[in-house]
């Protein structure tokens, strides 16, 4: 395990970190698992952000939506789960005046953007902030995922959302390495032994995002191994270019391994920007 080195680590000091979170099954919330921890040790590592900025692909709408609720309500967006699981929530504050300016942001950028503000928080994002900030005490809003997104567009989304991090603002996308629904198996449990395909296609995604190799993310569904396999459809994995394109060049990522949950949902997780290496860090 490698650390940042001073020189990288100055140079991003002041901008607010990235992540792309795999957030698995909903059952996340009551099963840490591996990648619990590991959230949380990062989450130590953001005192000092205004706000967190969550791109989840649980909201996808015409056009960008921002979410502007002072108070974004938890919504149990999922059936047939625990009794349990509905009965959790993550009381946070929003911060409307951040998303508003997120919004202008966007549009000056070329992307029609509009704020909402009666969304609340879908699993897609307090599911992970649970574990990356248990106590709620970081304002939170999202920005939505547009309808016919592609992976080179969600790069440039990112692209767009890179300035917010110069104002405070930590953006966390979140998604899943791999999610095949139809071959998820809640009997294995959340340490199941990992499929084969599930461990080719996360090693391959790992060595082009430790590489920097954006362009092979935005060709995955040609390149990748598997890629069809791992998502029958693109909205979980496109969260990872968004981060991508928020992400700074130069910057180090850290990697969060966060093993494999029901057989085939990959937990594979990334961070930038944070100065301390209490995950595996790479070059």
């Amino acid at each position: 395990m490698t650390s940042a080195t001073p020189a990288s680590a100055a140079a991003t000091a002041s901008l607010a970190p990235v992540f792309f979170i795999s957030h698995g099954a909903p059952t996340f919330a009551l099963e840490p698992g591996r990648l619990g921890p590991l959230l949380q040790a990062a989450g130590q590592q953001l005192q000092g952000i205004k706000a967190v900025l969550v791109v989840s692909p649980h909201w996808q709408t015409r056009g960008v939506r921002v979410s502007a609720s002072p108070a974004p309500e938890t919504v149990h967006d999922f059936g047939g789960f625990p009794a349990p699981l509905y009965a959790l929530h993550y009381p946070v504050a929003g911060h409307p005046a951040l998303a508003a300016q997120v919004a202008e942001l966007l549009a000056a950028a070329g992307w029609p953007t509009s704020l909402d503000g009666q969304r609340g928080l879908d699993h897609g994002a307090w599911v992970p902030l649970r574990h990356l900030l248990p106590t709620g005490n970081v304002p939170v809003f999202q920005v939505s995922l547009p309808l016919g997104l592609n992976a080179g567009t969600a790069l440039q989304l990112g692209e767009a959302l890179a300035a917010v991090r110069a104002l405070g603002v930590a953006v966390v996308t979140t998604g899943s390495m791999t999610h095949n629904l139809y071959e998820v198996d809640f009997h294995a449990g959340p340490d199941s032994v990992t499929a084969e395909y599930v461990t080719d296609f996360t090693r391959w995604v790992r060595q082009a995002v430790t590489q920097n190799n954006t362009q092979k993310l935005v060709d995955y569904r040609q390149q990748a191994p598997h890629a069809q396999r791992a998502h029958p459809t693109e909205e979980h994995f496109l969260p990872l270019l968004v981060a991508m394109g928020a992400r700074g060049n130069a910057e180090p990522v850290q990697v969060l391994d966060g093993g494999t949950t029901y057989h085939v949902l990959a937990m594979e997780s990334y961070a930038w920007g944070l100065t301390a290496a209490s995950t595996e860090t790479t070059h």
